[in-house]
């Protein structure tokens, strides 16, 4: 399971009702269940998730599709569009699909529906479209809502407030939340952080909120270590290869990191990957990544 996977379903998981909130607004519902995305009669991909509710007295499901960047092939709509009508096939409730965007440059020409205007043929299926950047996350911090407090970094700051002051906020806040596993939680709050922070501001001030000393990017280390464990009982091979490619696009504009991916699939030597997901979570630049590569391939 790659990085992004792990940080999306735990999260969900622990705090299924938080995600709800956010997704399902203006409407009373209950969590009656999560559906794993193991099972097999839907074709869906890890990150993506699903939560048996009941709204208005009628049970229905929530689908949420964590999307780190755009997608162009196939574009978001018509993956929405096949996700939600395989899902509505083999479950046979109504469906509140909604895609959640996390990179702050990403899902800004998602339309929120797929259509085909053919006479006689029509097709329109809409999903909600959520980008982390326009979410109030000072309002989120002040719910308490602590599934979703990881997320806040990436979220719109108050006006007035710099982007240190505000990762600072959000540690806090963190630090404060009543969570059975701290580490995990600030780790999942700098890994995300990462998407738009600096790597030694993040570290720095994750070091002096919680008192703790951070050599390396040890937040993200913790989490891609996760990730290679996992993928030895996954196919190891093809699970680090997608952990490497999940790290860099956590760090790095996507359109710096696609080029990557054709090399890491021709790469069939595990301590050589190995290598490379550490050197992928170190690198500062794509260039540095690029350069580890290069001297791996030697």
């Amino acid at each position: 399971m790659a990085v992004i996977d792990t940080v999306f379903k735990k999260w969900v998981q622990e705090r299924p009702r938080d995600f709800a909130s956010f997704c399902i607004r203006e409407k009373e519902f209950t969590v009656l269940q999560i559906i794993t995305p193991e099972q097999p009669t839907v074709e869906m991909r890890q990150a993506d998730v699903l939560i048996k509710v009941e709204v208005d007295g009628k049970e229905a499901l929530l689908h949420i599709e964590f999307q780190t960047t755009d997608s162009y092939n196939p574009p978001m709509p018509l993956r929405m569009a096949g996700y939600i009508m395989r899902i509505v096939e083999t479950y046979q409730l109504p469906v509140y699909s909604v895609v959640i965007y996390i990179r702050p440059d990403a899902g800004k020409n998602d339309p929120g529906y797929f259509v085909q205007d053919l006479e006689k043929n029509r097709i329109f299926i809409e999903y909600q479209v959520f980008r982390l950047i326009d979410m109030d996350g000072q309002a989120v911090l002040d719910s308490n809502a602590v599934g979703l407090l990881p997320f806040t970094p990436l979220m719109k700051r108050p006006a007035g407030v710099d982007a240190e002051a505000w990762f600072r906020r959000c540690v806090r806040a963190a630090v404060r939340a009543d969570v059975p596993n701290k580490a995990d939680y600030i780790a999942t709050m700098g890994i995300l952080g990462n998407l738009v922070y600096d790597k030694e501001m993040i570290l720095a001030i994750i070091s002096e909120e919680t008192m703790h000393d951070l050599h390396e990017l040890d937040i993200i280390r913790h989490l891609t270590e996760k990730a290679s464990a996992e993928a030895r009982q996954q196919g190891i091979q093809q699970g680090i290869q997608q952990g490497i490619f999940e790290v860099l696009t956590l760090r790095f504009p996507s359109e710096a990191v696609l080029h990557f991916k054709t090399d890491l699939e021709k790469i069939d030597d595990l301590q050589r990957l190995k290598a490379l997901l550490r050197a992928a979570t170190l690198a500062d630049t794509p260039e540095d990544f690029q350069k580890a590569l290069a001297e791996n391939g030697n």
